[in-house]
């Protein structure tokens, strides 16, 4: 074929062209509607297992995904039949695209595993735009998910691109509730009981806040006696909050505890030290330190350090 006549041929079948650039815009803005609308109605499924918020979050993440993909075929059947119409012949380039696959499929095997792995993420839905997971031993806030790779941003703003192919384990903390996991230190000389009713009062005083109440679904509570540490005895404190809210709560949960617990003479334990000095007979003697201050030394010891002789 001449290329010279290619003006030509493009003026004999402007208006063909034409109507086919223009039924290709229309396919552009059907799939784009169809695409929302046919996710939708698979989503509404889920009503009642869903919150509206998770709907929302997976929707945009999946309409993003099949609005793309779709697109992308639909550019490539467009630019065949544009190409066929001005009197290329397409059946070398049809060939081509099944050797280009079969390179792809040997020289790109990380890409391939990488979209294989992008679509069963999408369709078990492990993850979703808006949520915070942590993939690959990446944690962040998951700003993007595609064929081929997943975006994190993690608290100190930075963003990290995780290919799909290379998670292995995904932790999702935000997938349709969140867990308030919380342990308290209190002092060896505290009552336990006392100390549970307080965190119940604190954890059910949250829960009625018109603030906090909204985001929690269960008031966290005394759970038990999680350990006995060196310095004091921890407890551990449970609740449930809505996706994304437990740190949130969390934190001011422990602000609260510290007031209650200064209110009710509860103590917060401090690290202990003992120093061991020797008497003047030679025999150990064991004194407690005081936290925060330096133990005293002996009357006779004072004697004894340099500088200090009796002139």
């Amino acid at each position: 074929m001449d290329f010279t006549d290619l003006p030509v041929l493009f003026l004999s079948h402007f208006f063909r062209i034409v109507l086919i650039l223009l039924l290709g815009l229309a396919a552009w803005k059907l799939v784009d509607r169809v695409a929302l609308r046919i996710i939708r109605a698979l989503l509404w499924s889920h009503e009642g297992i869903e919150t509206p918020e998770e709907r929302a979050k997976r929707e945009e993440t999946l309409v993003h995904v099949v609005q793309w993909s779709a697109n992308a075929l639909l550019l490539f059947v467009v630019g065949l039949t544009v190409l066929g119409e001005l009197g290329v012949d397409v059946t070398p380039a049809l060939a081509s695209v099944g050797v280009v696959g079969v390179a792809l499929g040997f020289g790109a095997q990380s890409l391939v595993q990488d979209t294989i792995s992008g679509i069963f993420i999408l369709l078990e839905n492990q993850y979703r735009k808006g949520d915070v997971a942590r993939v690959a031993g990446v944690a962040g806030l998951v700003e993007e998910v595609n064929l081929r790779r997943t975006v994190l941003r993690d608290l100190d703003g930075i963003v990290h691109s995780v290919p799909n192919g290379q998670i292995g384990v995904a932790s999702n903390y935000t997938r349709d509730w969140s867990r308030v996991n919380l342990n308290v230190s209190v002092a060896y000389s505290t009552d336990v009981d006392k100390a549970q009713v307080v965190i119940n009062r604190v954890g059910q005083e949250m829960a009625e806040d018109p603030v906090f109440g909204e985001m929690i679904t269960e008031p966290p509570q005394f759970l038990r006696v999680d350990a006995m540490e060196d310095s004091g005895i921890s407890l551990k404190v449970l609740g449930v909050t809505k996706p994304i809210m437990q740190w949130e709560v969390t934190g001011e949960l422990r602000r609260r505890l510290l007031v209650a617990f200064a209110a009710e003479g509860i103590e917060i334990p401090l690290p202990h030290r003992v120093v061991i000095s020797r008497a003047e007979d030679g025999g150990p003697q064991a004194q407690p330190a005081t936290p925060g201050r330096e133990p005293a030394l002996p009357a006779d010891m004072s004697e004894r350090l340099p500088g200090s002789e009796k002139q």
